[in-house]
Order: C-alpha cells, then structure tokens, then sequence
C-alpha cells in the first residue's frame, strides 16, 4: 500500500484529493494548519497531521510523523483578488510565504528520501492563471507562476534519481474557499476607481459555461502521480483543460 502526503486537506481540492486517494486504496497522511481528524473519522487508512507551510519546524515535525511516503502533494495555498495597486507588500509577502517557499521548503524536506530510494513523485499544485492572465489576480498569478517555473526546473535536477515531478493547474473553482479564506487580507484591495472593473470582472465570472470541480483536481492529481509519459503539465478542469490546449504545454 503506497502513501501520500498531501498538505492544505482542510477542505476544498486537498480534501477532495484525499478522499480520492484513500478510495483508491491508499494510505493518506492529510496535513492541515487545524487538524481536523473529523473529517476522515471512516478511513482507517487516514491520518491527520498539523503543518503550517510557513513554519520550518512544523514542515520538520510533519514529514518526521509522516515517516516514508511515496508522493507528496503540494495543494496547500492561500488566494488573493484585488487591485495590485492598493496591495501591500507585506501581503503579497505573505502570499509568497505559503504558495511559492511553502513548496519549495516542502520539496526539500522530502527529496531526501525520495533520492535515498531512487523513488517518488512531487506533485505541485498551481493554477489555471498560470495558464492566461487574468485581471486583479497579479499577486497571487506571481506566486503560481513562480512555483511553475521551478518545477520545470525541479523535474530536470530530479529525474536521475527516479523521482517525478509534476504540474497539475486547477481551473476556476468557486466552490473552494479561496475568497472565504482571504476576506481579511482582501479587505481594502478594490479602491473606488477600480470598483466598476472590479463588478464586471466578478459578474463575468459567475457567467462562465466551464468551471473546475473538486473532484476534477482530484482526478488530476491522481493521473500526474501515476502518469509515466514525462508530461509535465496536469491541467484540471473543462476551463483549464481549454487554456491549456490553446498553450500547446507538453
């Protein structure tokens, strides 16, 4: 029986994935700031770890409990929507610290002992604003391109030592809790001239034919951990899939 840690299982496409994984017959270690052993009270193959990204001494004490695994999945990250203008650079710091050098920091803490066995597979997850622009999104589309970039780069270090390195890019998924988790750091983020393009862009939005699911990053994820093509680029989701194709990504 294989295992996967998988970070930000909380709620949303992390705990969709772990759920995924675990009816698939393997054994999940769901890692979340506020662990919430609740949420898998009838998966006996489930354990629930505290780890906060940002935190050197939670990541060491997580992947200590997790002891070996065969995948980790970087989901765990935080959103952001508002002019960048009126962004300050202490949030967009912020916004660094959990979506691009909590993977980072993630990955080194297990290439060890992926490179030990010549095994295993680092799933990153990103975003389908890596795939398009997409207006008020800038900060946040930053910190996903940047984790982009350093996969690709990633998967060409870590390929001669059986390790796997993967990109899966979700679509847009208004049922995640992407703008319920940042309404504090949000607050103040679409100043009044920006308030009329800020209304069309969001009621646009609500108006789109193809949108991502939870079930649809979990699917995704489940094919990059086991695909063997070398694909790099996972996109999940109608929408993503349909930016992806017009990127012509390998």
């Amino acid at each position: 029986m294989k295992t996967v840690l998988i970070t930000g299982c909380s709620s949303g496409y992390g705990l969709e994935t772990a759920r995924h994984f675990l009816a698939q017959g393997w054994k999940v270690v769901a890692a979340m700031r506020r662990p919430r052993p609740d949420l898998f009270t009838e998966s006996p193959d489930a354990s629930v770890l505290a780890l906060d990204v940002t935190n050197a001494d939670s990541i060491a004490r997580c992947v200590h409990e997790a002891g070996s695994i065969d995948v980790l999945v970087n989901n765990a990250g935080i959103g952001l929507f508002g002019a960048f203008e009126a962004t300050p650079m202490s949030t967009i710091r912020d916004v660094f610290e959990t979506n691009t050098f909590g993977v980072m920091a993630m990955c080194q803490a297990v290439i060890p002992q992926f490179r030990t066995r010549r095994a295993g597979v680092i799933v990153n997850v990103t975003s389908s604003t890596t795939l398009a622009p997409f207006p008020l999104v800038a900060a946040y589309t930053a910190s996903k391109a940047a984790v982009e970039g350093f996969t690709a780069s990633l998967e060409h270090e870590l390929k001669s030592f059986g390790i796997a390195v993967k990109l899966v890019e979700p679509g847009y998924g208004p049922s995640t809790s992407f703008t319920a988790n940042g309404q504090e750091r949000m607050q103040g983020l679409i100043p009044e001239p920006y308030e009329p393009f800020a209304h069309s862009i969001i009621a646009g939005m609500s108006q789109l034919a193809a949108m991502t699911n939870a079930s649809d990053v979990a699917e995704g994820v489940w094919r990059a951990v086991n695909d063997t093509s070398g694909r790099l680029h996972h996109p999940a989701g109608a929408d993503a899939v349909a930016l992806a194709k017009q990127r012509h990504f390998r």
